[in-house]
């Protein structure tokens, strides 16, 4: 069994919309009281609080404060559960010695949903196709729900967000998500900026994707707007309409973003049994070029801008989906090892390593292998997903007729 999300859209009433928003800010008082229990307890006796312990203390903060007793215990439980997996992140950082973040505390603002997991004191009962449903919650009672939910599933957990003056449901349901794959093909994929993705078949032959650029699209609309914004006094009615109003901008730019990577995915996943694609570290990809006072970077400028382009096609998200809509095929999903393999700077057909500096968007070796860069790589992908490189003793004999996936 499987588990996947899908999102609603809730309609409260005026009511329940005030009460929705003042269980939301108990939860963000009781996220931030509970940090700070954290912190005082090891600064006075240099031992950890777990989550056993402040979710047993529960009883009598709900006894001293009444207006907890109208939020369900197994809600406000996963507000101390929520904090408990941020100090686990945090504490796993630090061992991959990685810059740590400790939990921070967070304002009304910032705080922008809670969550709801087993239990009793709430459910989501959908219709029967799926679409639409009903939300209840002890306290603040029956929310309209609009939406549907494209494999149905047993609900697990679900998520209230209060986002851009509106309310979203995000469900997580148990299930067994299937989808049809029309195409029998095996495929080699490349990121990129220039072009979204370069798609390789086996026998060499490929097509690119255009890269919509969000951002390049928005700029010029965004711009008044961040005006606006840095223009107005900070926390004023003023400042806050502006900035509601670039919110929703960006927003709609984000949104555009989504829809177009779940089409695009969906589209990949129906055509192909084999996706091969090289494994990709974004937060490496995105480092800064500021360096340090002692030995300043390089083309400061350049690596800012090639960072928002970067960002701004959300690889990682893109990736994500395909991976998991070609599993629900039933086809195969492979990440080659970036350092192992080379993509980008191997021969798909002689398997030799031939550097290129990242202007160099032609591959050309020794061998008399003449082809666009991206999609080299997407061949060698393809190749050792197969099996075809390397040591494999086809390696290197492009003229073969290569293995297909059926």
């Amino acid at each position: 069994m499987d588990k996947r999300k899908t999102n609603y859209k809730l309609y409260p009433s005026q009511s329940q919309s005030e009460r929705l928003l003042e269980s939301l800010r108990l939860h963000q008082q009781l996220y931030n009281a509970a940090l700070q229990e954290r912190i005082d307890c090891y600064r006075k006796t240099g031992k950890s609080i777990s989550y056993n312990d402040q979710q047993a203390s529960l009883t009598q903060i709900r006894a001293d404060h009444p207006e907890y007793k109208a939020i369900p215990v197994y809600i406000t439980r996963m507000t101390l559960r929520r904090l408990d997996k941020a100090f686990k992140a945090f504490f796993e950082r630090v061992k991959k010695g990685q810059a740590p973040g400790f939990p921070r505390f967070r304002s009304l603002s910032r705080f922008s949903s809670f969550e709801m997991c087993g239990g009793s004191g709430w459910a989501f009962i959908p219709e029967a196709n799926g679409k639409h449903g009903r939300l209840s919650i002890n306290g603040i009672g029956r929310i309209k729900a609009r939406g549907k939910a494209r494999t149905l599933g047993k609900v697990k957990t679900s998520q209230v967000i209060h986002k851009h003056g509106q309310w979203f449901l995000s469900v997580t349901v148990e299930c067994e998500p299937v989808r049809a794959c029309k195409g029998q093909k095996a495929c080699g994929f490349d990121w990129g900026v220039e072009y979204l993705g370069t798609v390789t078949y086996e026998n060499g032959e490929h097509y690119a994707i255009e890269n919509p650029r969000y951002y390049r699209d928005s700029k010029e609309s965004l711009l008044p707007m961040q005006q606006a914004v840095s223009r107005k006094k900070r926390g004023s009615n003023r400042w806050k309409r502006a900035c509601k109003v670039l919110t929703q901008a960006r927003a709609k730019v984000a949104r555009q973003r989504h829809h177009d990577h779940h089409q695009l995915s969906h589209d990949l996943a129906k055509e192909y049994t084999l996706f091969a694609t090289e494994k990709l570290t974004i937060r490496n990809m995105t480092r800064t070029a500021k360096g340090t006072l002692e030995k300043p970077g390089k083309m400061v400028k350049q690596k800012s801008g090639l960072n928002r382009e970067i960002l701004d096609t959300a690889p990682a998200k893109l990736l994500a989906m395909i991976h998991y809509k070609v599993e629900e095929t039933g086809g195969e999903f492979v990440e080659i090892p970036t350092r192992k393999a080379k993509p980008s700077q191997r021969c798909p057909a002689c398997w030799e390593v031939v550097k290129k500096t990242l202007s160099e968007r032609t591959h050309q070796c020794d061998c008399g292998c003449t082809m666009p860069r991206d999609a080299a790589s997407g061949l060698v992908a393809i190749k050792w997903a197969l099996g075809l490189g390397g040591n494999s003793p086809n390696a290197g004999h492009s003229a073969k007729p290569l293995l297909s996936v059926a």
